[in-house]
């Protein structure tokens, strides 16, 4: 039995991967390596979806009277790719052609044309394209990056072709053009790793250190003897301990788009994901499907799971074998119980690997277009928690060092505690006019602004509410903001920066 359970109350539907949502059309890799393909035109158009066969090991039966220039340098030269091949038949197609034909497609002139070619093929039981006419394909062609083996295809179901491309260069800048032979290199080498390493976990970890190698800028890829001595080094440690390994990943503030690399990589290799209440289900999506979730929700003043439960569970998981992902919010070294977690794994004999994530306050700055380090008005910038293990502002903060005016502060979990906040800080000597930004669920689609005086700060928080995690801002730098009111929050009053709220 786990160590942990769901916590009261909580739905059961964050702790399971979403099921997947509607398709437009079934992706779907086709070999046609020796296969028979029909292509009846003899435009530039047909030309480049004959290639794309003959590129595929088809043998590419070719049916038109005229041939584009195009076409004809095509036939002359042969394929240059692939064991495909052209055979041309320099008449129309007919009903046999289509004969022991792994697909079909053609490029028609008018309606009639292409739904004659469309009936022959579907009578003969063949896939059938007609090229520009979707109202006669039963596939699509989508755009493509060729890392081959490494394929990428991209389709809008014929709604948008340009942002098919858009994206296709896009995918190109990523993926770097030493793939191919990465690709091939894996293709080469798969049986014998199956055959070498028995366990799928270690065969798992093997092929995360392959892609490690293959995405860490290389510009060759390494040796067959290389990666088969790694697969033997990965064997004798999997027989010489069965612990797994646990790695805190900092999920960001919310926005799936804010994670590192890094950290998609880890959530894509991990067993068990133990995620706090924080972390957005965008986050979540881009977590290996196949790997069992835990909901650890850790919220302030609602009813949370135990740092002692977390610990015990990690402990047992990866005793058990497992990778496990501890997924935080914001960044696990900020103000996220990671010291305690790392030390409780190292004294169990652990390996535990951290991957940082963008905290909250730098995802805050970026939204309010906001340096916390002006030069013209903070020399230092400082996190400070908002809420202590007793539910209240720690007892040891130096209230009199935090009103300097040329230094920036940025208050976690400060929502229940504004008003201490604003009096304490008010005690220590800031201003009253000193300006104060609070940002409730930054990054999310809910996400609420204000920007106001320190002395509205309590009844700024009372009209946002504190149902989303609230930061606070103090600091002359939040006079620069390039944020635009809207709509307002609490009364103005007659200073330079306005209290806004506004949705975003």
């Amino acid at each position: 039995m786990d160590v942990l359970q769901l916590l009261p109350n909580e739905k059961t539907s964050r702790t399971a991967p979403a099921r997947m949502a509607p398709l437009a059309t079934l992706p779907v890799f086709w070999s046609l390596s020796g296969k028979r393909a029909v292509v009846a035109g003899g435009t530039d158009a047909a030309a480049w979806k004959a290639e794309l066969l003959a590129a595929c090991g088809s043998e590419v039966h070719v049916y038109a009277t005229d041939l584009s220039e195009t076409f004809s340098k095509l036939l002359h030269e042969g394929p240059q790719f692939g064991e495909g091949c052209f055979v041309h038949h320099p008449h129309d197609w007919h009903a046999g052609s289509f004969e022991h034909a792994a697909l079909a497609i053609a490029d028609c002139a008018d309606d009639e044309a292409a739904a004659a070619f469309f009936a022959a093929a579907k009578k003969a039981g063949v896939p059938v394209n007609v090229i520009d006419k979707p109202r006669y394909c039963q596939f699509q062609f989508g755009s493509i990056v060729n890392r081959s083996p490494v394929v990428v295809a991209i389709s809008t179901d014929g709604a948008a072709p340009i942002l098919a491309q858009a994206i296709r260069r896009r995918i190109e800048t990523l993926l770097p053009p030493s793939l191919k032979s990465w690709g091939a290199l894996a293709h080469s080498i798969r049986d014998q790793i199956n055959a070498t390493i028995g366990t799928a976990a270690a065969r798992r970890t093997f092929w995360e250190a392959f892609v490690d190698r293959a995405f860490g800028g290389d510009s060759k890829a390494s040796s067959k003897a290389d990666l088969l001595a790694d697969a033997g080094r990965i064997l004798a440690a999997a027989q010489s301990s069965s612990v797994g390994r646990v790695t805190l990943v900092g999920a960001g503030p919310g926005d799936a788009g804010l994670l590192t690399l890094k950290a998609v990589r880890a959530l894509q290799a991990a067993d068990v994901i133990l995620f706090d209440d924080l972390v957005s289900d965008e986050v979540l999506e881009l977590a290996r499907r196949e790997a069992k979730r835990m909901l650890v929700g850790k919220r302030g003043g609602r009813t949370s799971c135990k740092q002692e439960d977390i610990n015990a569970t990690m402990v047992q998981l990866a005793k058990a074998g497992k990778h496990v992902v501890r997924l935080k919010s914001g960044d696990p070294m900020i103000f996220g119980r990671a010291g305690e977690e790392i030390a409780c794994l190292q004294q169990q004999g652990i390996q535990v690997d951290t991957v940082p994530g963008i905290t909250s306050a730098s995802a805050m700055a970026a939204g309010l277009g906001v340096s916390l380090t002006h030069r013209d008005h903070a020399q230092a910038v400082r996190f400070i928690t908002g809420h202590s293990r007793q539910g209240s502002l720690p007892v040891d903060i130096d209230w009199h060092d935090l009103a300097q005016s040329a230094t920036t502060t940025i208050f976690y979990m400060g929502g229940r505690t504004a008003d201490q906040i604003r009096t304490r800080l008010l005690e220590a000597g800031m201003d009253a006019d000193m300006p104060v930004a609070i940002v409730s669920a930054v990054t999310r689609s809910n996400e609420t602004r204000w920007i106001g005086r320190l002395d509205d700060l309590a009844s700024a928080v009372a009209g946002i509410g504190v149902d989303n995690p609230i930061l606070i801002g103090v600091g002359h730098v939040f006079s620069q903001t390039a944020y635009a009111a809207k709509t307002t929050a609490v009364p103005q009053r007659s200073v330079s920066f306005q209290p806004v709220r506004a949705s975003v």
